[in-house]
């Protein structure tokens, strides 16, 4: 979840109280969020800098990314100030300012928006939070401008109407922010190829045939999203009245930051919560339409359903006091079973019933919320028995002096298949669409190649080297929902000057032992006897492991074995173990011989 970092007494003093470490972090908690650190008694800390205050917000909240959120809903969530009325200016549409759209951008970045903040009067502290909430939304909601960017520009130094275009990099030639000298798209991509800031975005538009860009009634160019502004219109502290424009490739997330960006940074205009609309004039798809809408949603709620879920017996009108603290406005709807709720354009994160019981639940107190009531029961919560036995085979192992890896669930198909010397059968593994790399492009269906590769990258570590894994391999099903199913396994390698196919095999009996499952042996021993028929002719003794040997192009001839098990009558092959195949080493690039041992923990719950 982010993190903020606020100033002290800043925030203290706009909430109104001098709090002490525990009143503060008391209503935190009462709120939802989180203090992480208070900088005040920290001896690293600047004399000069003023102490913060470190406030984890949850992931949902991006209303709250900035000072002026937190701030804003702390005091309503106390009654000490009114749910903010956030408004549109009424202006006609052929007298707004109009971004025009061109068809070429939807090679690229395809969605706009736009909005002014009129009369601003920015501080150091103010304007430091407004590049700071731009940040947030950028790493966060935007997923590092993937899906959105933001620019802010000096309204008082462009002038509108503005178009939104996508032209050849030569065609863009303007001064990026900050800089001295004019570059167009192409060198301004090198000129960033080492910028630390600004580098890991390039690669979002640098290989389109066109890039973005907004431009002003003069041809000035105000921005190149999502990479830089213009120095050209740059806002400062003397910036009264602020042009914000937003690209995106995804138009929800585009009107969800619009919204936050304006509302947060209205209270400090002029007329507080005002903005002035922008129009969008993209005639080409037929979406023309203004910007920001910062519509309410009206949701019916039931009271019933609130009252149940947080254990009250709450009337609408107190429902309606307590979503007032969380920034709500609700009443009593004409049907009594129901409250009307009206969503803030700032959170887009309430979708469902749900969500309102939980801001209902935060608004009514959670440590007020009955402990228990009639209609639910306490539960104490415990591992699943697949996880419990999947410790059991851990600590076995690893009091046995085997190390536990933990290599990724994807893998190339080669390694999967090809280098263990395996057929893929096309109905079994699960097939990644678009791979990123080579190296994942299937979810493995054994553990061998995990820990194969693990062996390769450790072969400097003195020998032998004995590892194990108990996780997860998945394979196709049609019958599942989901058409995939999880199979948890364990498996070990030794790897080593000898084989140690003992090893291996001792590591297995003191498994299954610790597990309560026999060797199954006979008087006289088992050789020469078909132990499938021994079997089924003793079924009261049969209960427990054997192995028979295979031979398969995995392991080595002759040295190589299933393991089979009977639990409660029924026979079934749960695992293999042997000494790999010299080819299978020579893929992995091993140069001396290793044993492994691979079964499916499954069976034994």
């Amino acid at each position: 979840m982010p993190t903020i970092n606020v100033d002290k007494y800043r925030l203290f003093e706009e909430l109104g109280q001098q709090f002490t470490a525990d009143e503060f972090q008391e209503l935190c908690f009462d709120f939802g969020i989180e203090l992480d650190g208070d900088t005040e008694e920290d001896p690293s800390r600047p004399k000069d800098q003023a102490p913060e205050l470190a406030i984890e917000i949850p992931a949902n909240r991006y209303d709250m990314l900035c000072f002026e959120g937190i701030a804003l809903h702390l005091n309503i969530f106390r009654g000490k100030h009114a749910t903010p009325n956030y408004r549109l200016l009424d202006i006609p549409e052929s007298k707004m300012q109009s971004i025009t759209v061109k068809k070429e951008t939807a090679k690229v970045r395809p969605y706009v928006a736009g909005a002014i903040l009129r009369n601003l009067k920015f501080t150091e502290d103010t304007y430091q939070s407004f590049i700071a909430l731009q940040d947030k939304l950028h790493q966060n909601l935007a997923r590092q401008r993937t899906l959105v960017s933001i620019g802010t520009h000096d309204l008082d130094t462009i002038k509108g109407p503005f178009t939104y275009e996508a032209l050849p990099p030569k065609d863009i030639n303007f001064m990026p922010l900050n800089q001295t000298k004019k570059m167009d798209g192409a060198e301004l991509m090198s000129f960033y190829e080492s910028d630390k800031h600004l580098s890991r975005y390039l690669h979002i538009i640098r290989d389109k045939p066109v890039y973005p860009a907004i431009f002003d009634a003069n041809r000035v160019v105000c921005s190149l999203p999502p990479i830089i502004n213009g120095d050209h219109s740059k806002i400062t502290l003397n910036t009264t009245n602020v042009f914000i424009e937003i690209t995106a490739t995804d138009q929800t997330k585009l009107d969800i930051v619009c919204n936050i960006m304006v509302a947060m940074f209205s209270k400090y205009c002029e007329e507080q919560f005002t903005i002035e609309p922008v129009k969008i004039i993209s005639d080409h798809n037929n979406t023309t339409r203004v910007t920001p809408s910062l519509a309410t949603r009206a949701m019916d709620v039931e009271v019933d359903y609130i009252n149940q879920c947080c254990g009250l017996e709450e009337s609408p009108e107190s429902i309606c006091k307590f979503l007032s603290k969380m920034a709500y406005k609700a009443e009593p709807s004409k049907d009594p079973k129901f409250v009307t709720v009206s969503v803030p354009p700032t959170r887009a994160d309430v979708l469902h019933a749900c969500d309102v019981m939980e801001d209902v639940a935060i608004g009514y107190g959670f440590n007020n919320l009955p402990r228990s009531s009639p209609n639910k029961s306490a539960t104490i919560g415990k591992p699943l028995i697949v996880n419990k036995l999947s410790d059991i085979v851990r600590n076995e192992c690893a009091m046995s002096g085997w190390l536990e890896v933990m290599p990724l669930i994807l893998c190339s198909h080669e390694e999967n298949f090809g280098w263990l010397n395996r057929v893929d059968d096309g109905k079994t593994a699960i097939k990644l669409a678009n791979p990123k790399s080579v190296e994942y492009q299937v979810v493995r269906t054994s553990l061998l190649p995990g820990l194969l590769k693990t062996l390769r990258e450790n072969k400097s570590v003195r020998l032998p080297l004995q590892i194990f894994e108990v996780s997860e391999v998945a394979f196709k099903e049609e019958s599942q929902e989901r058409k995939a199913r999880n199979e948890r396994r364990w498996a070990a390698a030794f790897y080593g000057k000898t084989s140690g196919f003992e090893v291996v095999h001792g590591l297995l009996d003191r498994v299954l032992s610790m597990l309560r499952v026999a060797f199954i042996t006979h008087e006289g021993g088992l050789e020469g006897k078909d132990i499938d028929f021994e079997v089924k002719q003793n079924p009261s003794k049969s209960d427990g492991y054997w192995i028979e040997e295979i031979n398969e192009p995995t392991f080595f001839n002759g040295r190589a074995a299933a393991i089979y098990l009977r639990l409660g009558g029924k026979v079934q092959r749960i695992g293999e173990i042997g000494v790999l195949h010299p080819t299978v080493l020579e893929k992995y690039e091993l140069r001396y011989p290793v044993s492994t041992l691979e079964i499916n923990l499954e069976v034994f719950l």
